[in-house]
């Protein structure tokens, strides 16, 4: 292959990622009748990543092709981008995803709340976390390192919960009951 043919072969991906995301987006639009149209798509988007292998090498074709390809696809999507008028405020209250309820904020709930996504929400979390560990079979440092792992995963969903969830007394009872259950496992089997 020689210098001056690369860039030709470059662009010849990108019109193969570009054709093979218009056809599936095509596809798309069309519902019914659509299933030339998808296994065209995914057919020429396979064949666009697997020939630069055999034309620019078996590691810097298919690397190419896989960088070219969602490039090309984004370019388009990109290019059908429309801007829509800004809904009005009671709009935006219906949509798919509405904000929490209105709480009644006083000072004991925000406490609470707090409370429960800070430190109880990090004390169920470890329980998770260590009976993660101590249950799971395997080698121990393995164990120990998921476990550890895990911890701030936990913390976080049960921060986003908490603070999502209208109802604060079913969240201290299933974080103060995640704990109790967590350490509880962790204890009767103990760490060997």
């Amino acid at each position: 292959m020689s210098d001056t043919a690369f860039p030709g072969w470059l662009l010849l991906i990108l019109a193969g990622g570009l054709t093979g995301a218009w056809m599936l987006r095509r596809s798309w639009n069309l519902r019914q009748g659509s299933t030339g149209w998808r296994l065209g798509g995914w057919a020429l988007l396979t064949a666009t990543l697997v020939w630069p292998a055999f034309i620019l090498g078996p590691a810097k074709g298919p690397f190419l092709a896989l960088a070219l390809i969602p490039v090309a696809a984004l370019a388009l999507v990109a290019a059908s981008h429309e801007l829509r008028a800004a809904k009005s405020p009671k709009a935006a209250r219906e949509s798919l995803a509405p904000e929490p309820a209105d709480r009644p904020t006083t000072r004991w709930r925000t406490t609470l709340r707090w409370l429960l996504a800070g430190p109880i929400g990090m004390v169920a979390a470890m329980g998770v976390g260590i009976c993660y560990a101590v249950w799971v079979p395997g080698e121990a440092q393995t164990r120990l390192l998921i476990g550890g792992l895990i911890v701030p995963v936990v913390w976080g969903a049960c921060m986003a919960w908490t603070l999502a969830d209208s109802r604060i007394v079913r969240a201290t009872a299933v974080l103060l009951g995640t704990a109790l259950v967590g350490f509880g496992l962790s204890i009767l089997k103990g760490f060997a």
